[in-house]
């Protein structure tokens, strides 16, 4: 898809007869047989599974999906949280925290809607997993104030929120290279930074039509396909 945009054509048989002919291969991501958010409590303020893993088939800005990962510092840990449009595949909201205490992830409610003030709508649904961040008063207050429809994994299973994990494990994968490096908590922002602005405008995605997220939600708004690429379909 790279190449494409540089106007140098290449269909994937090639790629991978080169890629055998000099030795080249991708990193192969293990299952984490751990699992995180350990400490989710149980509780009756479970919301109801209302996306029931369709993740792309009520279109653009209507399910949004949220989650935390832990992301190693040194010794310890920092915690990226993330929203993430289901059917753009777009990062439309992300906070880091040294701390796992409720905030950052109520920050990163909050940057949605201030980003996207004019997208959210009462048909919206935010789907999580059910840990003690999302089933928390606060998380719930602030959902019913933003006027999103709250969803939820059934407990233990981590497919029903699938593609936010997916993101998550290629993410780490991708900067895995520059973990040794970090020496302060601003090194690692910055590299977040830097990764969330690649995977929006850069990283482009067979799912999406060789088009990346912000491209791929720009198409679904105008049906205008970026410059060097064709419509295929």
């Amino acid at each position: 898809m790279r190449l494409l945009r540089t106007g140098t054509p290449m269909n994937h048989k090639k790629v991978r007869r080169l890629m055998r002919k000099y030795g080249l291969f991708c990193p192969i991501r293990k299952a984490n047989p751990y699992r995180r958010l350990a400490k989710a409590l149980q509780t009756d303020a479970v919301a109801p599974n209302i996306v029931d893993r369709r993740f792309r088939t009520l279109g653009a800005r209507k399910v949004l999906l949220t989650d935390i990962t832990y992301i190693r510092f040194h010794e310890a840990f920092v915690y990226l949280s993330v929203i993430k449009d289901a059917f753009t595949m777009q990062v439309l909201s992300y906070e880091l925290s040294q701390s796992l205490e409720i905030d950052f992830v109520l920050v990163t409610v909050q940057n949605l809607m201030r980003d996207h003030q004019y997208d959210p709508d009462a048909d919206v649904i935010l789907h999580s997993d059910q840990g003690c961040h999302y089933t928390s008063v606060a998380f719930r207050r602030l959902i019913k104030d933003a006027r999103l429809r709250q969803s939820m994994s059934r407990r233990g299973n981590c497919w029903d929120n699938a593609p936010q994990e997916s993101f998550f494990g290629h993410m780490k994968d991708e900067i895995s290279e520059y973990i040794p490096l970090w020496r302060t908590f601003e090194d690692v922002r910055l590299r977040i930074d830097d990764y969330m602005d690649y995977y929006n405008n850069e990283r482009y995605q067979t799912a999406l039509g060789g088009m990346s997220p912000n491209e791929y939600y720009h198409y679904c708004v105008t049906n205008e396909l970026p410059a060097g690429l064709e419509k295929e379909c």
